[in-house]
């Protein structure tokens, strides 16, 4: 879907990203981490030409980004950053139109996309079609911000710190839209923080830039239990590996048969959370679902023994 080969971008003297090669598939979150300054925020902006590059080239779908005009490309590629950059003056709805007006939709197919995605992110149309930025929370203005961005359903979307304005509730609660959002629509997301367990928690790949350079572009698991050098290591910091290593799985590979009494955990649930449940609820087994329907349960048995295994680089026990 995307793929980065030996891209670079020079200011003045310095070389803010150097020899970035890598490969986002299709329906894949790739992450990108780092310190400031390590050039994350000007690799994202690469892809989509709000930066050119001085080295190197973008293919998406294995044509160049330089294929369309600057513009063009833009309308097909969505992009969402911190603060959720809404009009202020605009209603939310003239707000998520913003794109779809640019490439002429009609004003029937509009509203109905503005609909659709209010209630994609829980937003009844009819309470909030019609009103403005400021009456909003702050998290609701975040889910406005990240409609809008998915407005003219584009098949990539860019994140630059989307998260990082909101309360550690609030951001807890966007992470877990936001991939729900994705797996259900199948967008692939590229996406910069400086927050690393928000890269361990989304990614399904991590990039870890240090001085305009890549250090390692890996499964969560793999950078985990294989950190490629000292400063992948430190960025990561400390904490209990097997621990981490639940926070990375997802329950699917541990659902079995079998009757559990309680609320159900989501499929796409970490290990990490579905334990953290058995504890608070004393339950020895949780029931599973998939949008909504059980499918199975997970024992804590099951996850106790996964978090004391090592996990291989495809995140599997």
């Amino acid at each position: 879907m995307i793929e980065l080969e030996n891209l670079g971008r020079r200011y003045r003297d310095r070389m803010a990203v150097e020899g970035v090669s890598l490969t986002v598939a299709k329906g894949e979150i790739a992450v990108i981490v780092g310190t400031s300054g390590s050039g994350k925020t000007t690799l994202l902006r690469m892809i989509n030409r709000l930066v050119e590059p001085s080295t190197g080239l973008v293919r998406i779908n294995g044509q160049p980004n330089t294929a369309l005009p600057a513009q063009e490309l833009r309308r097909g590629i969505g992009y969402a950053i911190q603060g959720n950059g809404l009009f202020p003056h605009r209603t939310v709805a003239e707000n998520i139109a913003t794109v779809p007006r640019l490439l002429g939709w009609d004003r029937a197919r509009i509203r109905a996309r503005v609909d659709a995605l209010l209630t994609l992110f829980d937003l009844d149309p009819a309470l909030y079609r019609d009103r403005m930025p400021q009456a909003l929370s702050g998290g609701q203005q975040q889910r406005v911000g990240v409609a809008r961005a998915l407005a003219a359903d584009p098949p990539i979307l860019l994140m630059d710190e989307p998260f990082g304005a909101l309360d550690p509730i609030l951001r807890a609660r966007a992470q877990a839209d936001l991939r729900a959002l994705q797996r259900r629509l199948g967008t692939t997301i590229v996406l910069v923080t400086h927050d690393m367990e928000e890269a361990l928690t989304l990614g399904d790949r991590i990039a870890v830039m240090a001085e305009g350079r890549l250090q390692q572009y890996a499964r969560p698991a793999e950078l985990l239990t294989a950190p490629a050098n000292a400063f992948v290591r430190d960025l990561l910091g400390s904490g209990d590996p097997a621990l981490r290593l639940l926070g990375v799985q997802d329950l699917a590979t541990l659902v079995e048969a079998g009757p559990a009494e309680g609320p159900a955990m989501a499929v796409d649930a970490s290990m990490r959370a579905a334990l953290a449940e058995c504890l608070w609820s004393r339950r020895s087994a949780l029931p599973v679902s998939r949008d909504g329907v059980v499918i199975g349960r997970v024992t804590r048995a099951a996850l106790e023994a996964a978090g004391g295994r090592p996990l291989d680089a495809g995140g599997v026990a």
